[in-house]
């Protein structure tokens, strides 16, 4: 199951990247978990969409890019210094984007798995959103985003991730 690949690996650099933002991590030293799970996000996103048979695929596929994409761009960051505010603006685009996705996943829930994956979307909406305010907009929100981030990589990733795993 990909799903249950990419959702481990997302759970792992979410909280990684929340611990990272509290000092504990180095600059240097994030860069490879974030250059890690752009890959296997990557390569899982490009099996769903070569194998796409209908536009659900062809979603899937370009939502979980909007990852690869972010964590490959964090780790750019941190390799090069830069101050951020283009990853920032990413992450606009991007919390706009999956606003839609969780509200349509929320309406079409026929299990607890749907509505799951309904919420997640919308804490990542939020998680993107902040990055925003913290990178773009400069606003002292760092202990939030970095809480926001372990919340987030524990509850939409790695949990999620372990339930599916062991079946």
């Amino acid at each position: 199951m990909l799903t249950a690949l990419s959702l481990l690996f997302v759970g792992a650099v979410l909280c990684l990247n929340g611990i990272w933002m509290t000092g504990r991590i180095s600059d240097k030293e994030i860069v490879l978990i974030n250059l890690v799970v752009a890959g296997i996000t990557a390569t899982v996103a490009t099996l769903t969409a070569v194998g796409a048979q209908d536009i659900g695929a062809v979603k899937s596929a370009a939502l979980t890019l909007l990852f690869s994409t972010t964590y490959l761009w964090f780790a750019y960051n941190r390799l090069t210094g830069v101050d951020g505010r283009g990853l920032g603006w990413f992450s606009l685009f991007v919390a706009i984007t999956v606003v839609p996705v969780c509200l349509q996943d929320a309406y079409h829930a026929q299990d607890f798995f749907d509505l799951w994956l309904a919420l997640s979307w919308g804490v990542w909406a939020a998680l993107w959103f902040m990055f925003f305010m913290l990178l773009t907009l400069k606003r002292p929100v760092s202990n939030t985003t970095a809480g926001l981030a372990i919340f987030s990589g524990v509850f939409t990733g790695w949990l999620p991730a372990v339930v599916i795993l062991l079946g």
